[in-house]
Parts: C-alpha cells; structure tokens; sequence
C-alpha cells in the first residue's frame, strides 16, 4: 500500500509542479527606445494574449516551461521569442520598425485582440496607419480619420468636432498625454490641433469606458506624443500648400533619456503678404503649434516625461474683426515599477484655452473674452494579483478655474460692457477596475468610479422661477462650497469566444459629465465657451448599453464586426428659441433642460492583408431630445441626428513606390429649423421658430482621392511626395443654411445655402534623415 501511496504522492507533486503558474512582465519598445502602447505579446501555444499599456507595460500569464512568443505592433516588425520560464519574470521587448515606410492602412488592433478585448468600440490608431489616406490641403489629420468609423459623425466640413453615438461635440473627453484639449482645432475647425509629426497613438473609446477615464458622456480620446530617439538623432518635416512642419528628436543621454521637438505654422498669411491690394494684405490668417517632450528611463524600475503643446490662431479681417483662440497643455508622468505585479502612474497637468473676438467698425467697437484653466493630478496603482487579473485603482482630482466671458463695448455700441462671473470647481474621483479572464472564453471589465464636484464661492449664485427669473441672488465667499454634486459611475462589460475566430461583447456605462459648452452656433467653434454646473445647472448623466458581434475571416483576412447600442441622457442643455448666451449675465435663464436618447447599429467590414486594404463602414441610428420649452415639449431631432452614414477607404499599394487611396463619404444632411413665420421691428425683421429640427439639409457626400510616390529611400533619408484632391467631383455640400425674404416674391422667406469646398487640390512633400 505505501508504494502506491509513494507513487500518487510523486504524480501529485509532479503534476502540481507542471502546472505552476508564472507571470511574464516588462516594457515594450521601439528601435529608437520609445515605449510602444497597444502592442500585443503572444503566447503561441496557449494562445495567451497581452496588450501593452500607455507606458509600454505588458503582463503575460504562463505556465512554466518553454514558449514560444510573438511580438508586434503596428508599423513594427512581429519578433518571435523563445525562453524557459520557471518564475515570475521581467523580459523588456524592443521592436524594429518595417521597412517599408508606405505602410498599408490598417486599425492597428490585432485580429485577436479585437476578439478578446472586453471593451468594445475601441480602436486605436497609430501615424504609419494614415500616412496615405486622402488629406485637405495636404495635412493629414488623425481626428478626421476617426470621423470615418461607424458611430462617430463628422460636425461637417469647416469642423473639427466630432459626435459619437448621439453626442455633442463637447461629450467627448480628449486628452493630450493626461491633459485636456477643450478646443481641437485650428484655422476655424479646418484643422486639429494635433501635429501627426508629433503623435505615437490614438485610442478611441466610443463604448465601455475603463472607471480610469471619466467627465464626458459620449467618448474618450487619448492621445500620446512621441517619446523621442535615445538613440539616435533624426530630422523630419514637410511642406504643404497650407503649412510647413519640421521636427527634431535624439538622445539626451543615449539609453537613458530622449527629446522631441516639433513645429508647424501655416504658410497662408505670407500668401497675403504678396499681394498688392492693401485691403487684402494687411489681413492675417494663420496658425502654429508646437510640442516638446522630455523622456527619461532611470533605472529599470522607474520613468519620467514631460511634455508641453501650446497652440495659437489668429484670424483678422482689417478693420472689420479679429479672432483670437489658443491651447496650452502641459503634463508630468512618473511611471514606478514595485515588482513584477505591482506598478504606479502618477501625473500632474496643466491646461488652459481662450479666446477673443473683436469687431471694429467706425464707432462701433466691442470685443469678447472667455478662458478657461486646469490644473489636475492623478495617481494609479496596477496590480497583478494572478495570472488572469488585473486590477486599476486610482484617484484623480481636477481644478477649475473659468472665465465665462466678458464684454467690453464702446459707449456708442448697442451691446453693454459687462463681465459674468469667474466659476470655480473641484472635480474628484476615485476609481477600481478589475480586468479578470474567468475563462478561456469568458473575458470580464467591471469598475466603480465614483465623482464628487464641488462649485465653490466667491460670488452670487441666483435662485430663478420658472419663467427663468431672478427670484434672489446667494453671494458665497471664497473658497466656501456652495453645492457638492456626488455620483458613482458603474461599468462593466465582457467578451465570451463563440468560437476561436468569433466572439460576442456586451457592455453597461454610466458616465458622468460637470462641464458644459454653450454657444450659439451649430457646432464647435472658438468662440464657444465653457460653464460648469452650478446650483441650478446639473451634471448630465448617460447610461449605455451595446452589444456586438466580431468575426475574423479569410485566415485573419478580413475582420467583420457589426454593434448596436441604445443611450439615455439626462439633464442635457438646449437654448430657449432666439438666445444669446453672450449678451446676459445670468446665462442660466437662457437654458433648458430636459432629457435625450440615442439608439444605432454600426457595421465595418475591413481588408487588413495584401496590397489592397481599407474598410467599408455604415451606421444607422437615431438621436433625439426632448426638453421642456422647446418643440411644445414634444421630441424632435438633435443636431447630430443623421440617419444613415457610410463611409469606404482604401489603400491600394501599386508597387514598391507608389500607393493610391481615396475615401468616400455619405450621411443624412444636418437637422435645421426652418422659421414658420415672421415680423417686423422697426426697420428690421425678426424670424419665429417652431418646430426645432424638422428639416434637413441636402444629403453630403464626397469623394477625395491620393497618390504618393517614394522619391527616395536610403538608410539614412527619405522623402515622399503626395497629390490630393479634396471633393474630386466638386459636389456642393451645405455647410450652413441662413434665411432671408426672396427677392422675387419679397413676403416668401427662402433658405440660402452656404458650401466652402467643391474641387480642392493639394501637394505635400515629406522628409525623413
């Protein structure tokens, strides 16, 4: 008997002992020693994934023994490892870029990691996966190939802004390295802010935010910058008809610490300056950005960087007006590692954006201010309890400091000179997310984030009636909280593999956001302005449910994925028909309230292998509101409201040289309200409204098409000339609708509609050594 005892025992032991489990950590790196987020290491027996972090930080659990793994990431080389592991291990990763530098344009997740991902709608994109796609005026732009996805809408040509899944443009969080943009264009929305020169990633979160990302409804964007070389040093630029971009990067200290620097300025006001009519050249039209970031590795365990983006437009019409808008960001990151389970983020960073408008005309003389600041720090703690969980604890805190708006006027002007009340705030979080694999198939996200917003004093907070009325005005001291808003933000979603190249996802969010945009226009432009919420102004509220089916076809060909969600809003903002949120200190009595819903499928169909790629996107879907006081308190359509969008892109690589592309756009027109009738005041004619959003703008499409030629490829240079057409069969899509009495019959009110591009060309010339 004891022998057989003996022999289990042994079995036992030995079998115990095959099955230790054993986590593989450690950084993920490019050539030039940047870190690479959005990298995927893979166990290729037990088909084991992990994707690296914003800091390049990856976890892979395994069994001791042998393995084999494989490494990639977009624009970089797939490397395949072999090693023995019998103990918690740290293996740092450094990855070559590919040769070829016209890469095909793809999403850069993996056919796998879009399977086993629980979040869904999450994308990421990197710059060598746009370099070809068809730009305006020859600058690409990251934040215009978003808007080619299903469920995220472009706010029209003229306009940076996007809407995702029945939001505004404000819903939407954007992050420049843990700093926020509140106004990502350039040139009166034509542009974004963001130089591609000077980004490494985009991550895209339109569903099943992680409780690290909060204060928007719809979406996050998170944007990270380049690190810079610690090897070597490099040039690169390029010159368009509408911008020049030069940038220089290296090593501070080689292995150790790297810099980046990168620029651009339009070229258009040296246009100007060229002709001779003095009406013309004393005009000015131009913008620039610049980024630095400083990145430091000290030692194995710890890393630094700081990174800085400042921004500026500056739009004069001599003698008539001036527009006068800018960004400023700055961000600290101190990245700790404890163990092989246990890593640290903390971050500190500052941003701010104002603007100024001014019109000059004879003794007519006013101009508008507004400005907003931040001032925030966040800390964060990763363990790695198992081999198939991850749990994110954090806590967060945002100050901030607004600047309404103030009016300065002449004495002759109509307008009066008046300042709203600076607003102060606090904004604080803290937050958990456990990331768990509870089964090979079965995959699971859930969070707590719970917020605290603090409106604080000085000043004088009014009570109003219904009508919107003054009833009384409560002034606070400084620093004294004068209402406190407390709301948790549940999240949890998951993935489950149907089968080992198709998987389903569902998810639930809530979010919550304190912050608000108010202007008078249709979209996002510089002279909107941001309020917080006060004791009469709520934070609005979103739930969100989706769910989502993900196929790999053709050998991890194709990928095939089709959502569908349905939101709820509450608390969202409208305007009373006819107001001006400018020309009135309390702001309050010009709002509305009420609530808003928005439901949709989204499809995409996208080739990522062989010289032709691209995707094919559609989205149905449909955004309302319905707020007391407007469209005699029916529902009616958002602004955003499109029921159809499709979008096609695609690259095509013609040979070692050339590379032909072109996308094709077409979404319902814009929701407008007509005037039902009108009267007279004066001399001048004043339109009534009715029904909000009943009519639509003509239906927009376009199609826009590039080539780009290597011109020369060595070691140590390149250069790249592209040819663009912006609108290739010059269709006049609406850009605005205004209104005004017809000329032929002068009782008929007629709509005019206003287009800016039909036929645009363009030229760039790129740079590498």
């Amino acid at each position: 008997m004891k022998p057989i005892l003996l022999v289990i025992a042994t079995v036992i032991a030995i079998t115990a002992h095959a099955q230790k489990k054993c986590l593989l950590t450690g950084y993920i790196t490019s050539g030039k020693g940047e870190v690479l987020p959005g990298a995927s290491v893979k166990e290729m027996g037990q088909q084991v994934v992990s994707v690296s972090d914003a800091s390049g930080f990856y976890s892979l659990p395994l069994l001791e023994g042998r393995h084999k793994i494989a490494v990639e990431g977009s624009g970089y080389g797939q490397q395949i490892l072999e090693l023995a592991i019998d103990k918690n291990t740290r293996l740092d990763i450094g990855l070559k870029e590919t040769a070829n530098t016209l890469q095909e344009v793809t999403i850069r997740s993996s056919a796998q990691q879009l399977l086993t991902q629980p979040q869904a709608g999450l994308e990421r994109f990197s710059l060598n996966e746009t370099r070809n796609m068809p730009v305006l005026m020859g600058e690409r732009d990251l934040l215009k190939t978003i808007q080619l996805l299903p469920g995220v809408k472009s706010a029209g040509d003229g306009n940076s802004g996007f809407y995702v899944r029945g939001g505004s443009a404000d819903q939407n969080l954007i992050l420049l390295d843990d700093a926020p943009v509140y106004n990502a264009s350039h040139f009166l929305g034509f542009f974004s802010t963001f130089n591609t020169d000077a980004i490494k990633e985009l991550s895209l979160y339109k569903a099943a935010m992680p409780a690290q990302y909060g204060g928007r409804l719809s979406s996050v964007l998170d944007i990270s910058t380049n690190d810079g070389s610690n090897q070597e040093y490099k040039v690169s630029g390029g010159v368009g008809l509408v911008a020049t971009r030069l940038s220089v990067e290296g090593p501070l200290q080689k292995d150790k610490s790297s810099f980046l620097l990168s620029g651009r300025r339009t070229n258009i006001d040296m246009y100007l300056k060229l002709l001779s009519d003095s009406s013309l050249n004393r005009n000015k039209l131009n913008f620039y950005d610049l980024n630095l970031k400083l990145a430091y590795v000290l030692g194995k365990k710890d890393k630094i960087s700081i990174s800085g983006y400042m921004g500026h437009d500056v739009l004069l019409v001599a003698g008539l007006f001036g527009l006068d808008w800018g960004n400023k960001t700055t961000a600290a990151r101190w990245t700790h590692t404890f163990n092989n389970r246990l890593l640290a983020h903390t971050s500190v960073a500052y941003s701010s954006f104002n603007f100024t408008a001014a019109v000059e005309q004879n003794n007519y003389n006013m101009s508008m201010y507004s400005q907003i600041k931040d001032l925030s720090g966040k800390t964060e703690w990763i363990y790695s309890p198992g081999t198939r969980s991850k749990i994110y604890m954090g806590v967060s805190g945002i100050y901030h400091n607004m600047n309404p708006g103030k009016i300065s006027a002449s004495d002759k002007s109509s307008v009066n000179s008046q300042q709203q009340q600076r607003r102060r705030s606090f904004e604080n979080a803290l937050y958990v997310n456990h990331d768990w694999k509870a089964s090979d198939k079965l995959q699971l996200s859930y969070g707590l984030r719970l917020t605290a917003f603090s409106i604080m004093g000085g000043g004088g907070f009014y009570e109003l009636d219904k009508q919107g009325n003054v009833t009384d005005t409560l002034f606070y001291k400084n620093r004294q909280v004068v209402k406190t808003y407390l709301n948790p933000e549940p999240r949890v979603s998951a993935s489950y593999l149907l089968s080992s190249s198709a998987s389903v996802k569902a998810s639930y969010t809530r979010n919550v956001q304190n912050l608000h945009l108010v202007a008078n226009a249709t979209s996002a432009a510089p002279t909107d302005r941001w309020v917080s919420s006060t004791n009469i102004i709520k934070p609005e509220l979103a739930d969100q449910v989706s769910l989502g089916y993900y196929k790999n076809i053709a050998g991890y060909q194709y990928l095939f994925s089709v959502e569908t969600y349905y939101k709820q809003m509450q608390n969202q903002i409208d305007y009373k028909d006819g107001a001006d949120v400018f020309d009135d200190q309390v702001l309050e009595s010009k709002l509305l309230y009420g609530k808003g819903r928005a439901y949709g499928l989204e499809m995409l169909i996208k080739k990522r292998k062989g010289k032709l790629t691209g995707w094919i996107g559609y989205t149905l879907s449909k955004t309302e509101r319905k707020i007391d006081g407007i469209n005699n308190n029916r529902w009616y359509n958002a602004k955003q409201d499109r029921t159809h969008e499709v979008s096609v892109t695609a690259s095509y690589q013609l040979n070692s040289r050339w590379v032909l592309s072109g996308n094709w756009v077409f979404y319902t027109g814009n929701a407008v309200t007509y005037p039902a009738g009108k009267y007279y005041i004066g001399n001048r004619t004043v339109y009534y409204y009715t029904n909000r959003n009943a009519h639509r703008m003509a239906n927009y499409h376009r199609l826009d098409l590039n080539a780009s030629v290597s011109l020369f490829k060595k070691k140590k240079f390149s250069s790249d000339l592209s040819f663009g057409v912006y609108n290739a069969y010059g269709r006049e899509n609406a850009y605005a609708v205004f209104f005004r009495q017809a000329a032929a019959t002068p009782g008929k009110i007629e709509a005019v509609q206003v287009s800016l591009f039909r036929f645009v060309p363009s030229v760039s010339y790129d740079f590498k050594f």
